[in-house]
């Protein structure tokens, strides 16, 4: 059974990892982030647009490889995706198996959740320069 992030909780652990970067990012329900190199206008909105095309995992194409990250401090992964701005955050108490190839699965799994409900829970703009 998937259990959902608070979505204070997928907010703070997204600010910290992006805090520095001087990106707009926008977090969805199930915790993939859409971090946005060049945003324009709306960024929720842009973001709907990135994750609606590459958030869906579809078997057997690109769109179902990922890669694990764990995170040094211990809260958690990062599970990227096809798209180098799409990543899921899975925290830390999250998956009851811990190994790269379930927290894989699981992140893989919200990712195409968020893709397919594209439900927005946070959106942050980057400071001006």
């Amino acid at each position: 059974m998937m259990t959902t992030v608070e979505d204070q909780t997928l907010i703070d652990a997204w600010r910290r990892l992006l805090t520095g970067s001087g990106k707009s990012w926008v977090v969805f329900e199930h915790g993939t982030c859409v971090v946005l190199e060049h945003p324009a206008g709306d960024i929720a909105e842009q973001a709907v647009g990135i994750l609606r095309e590459f958030g869906p995992m579809h078997v057997a194409t690109a769109a179902g490889d990922f890669r694990v990250l764990e995170l040094q401090q211990g809260e958690g992964w990062l599970v990227t995706s096809h798209h180098p701005d799409v990543v899921t955050f899975v925290p830390r108490d999250d998956p009851e198996d811990p190994s790269h190839l379930a927290v894989g699965i699981l992140g893989r799994s919200r990712r195409d959740l968020d893709g397919t409900e594209l439900t927005v829970v946070h959106a942050e703009a980057a400071p001006p320069s």
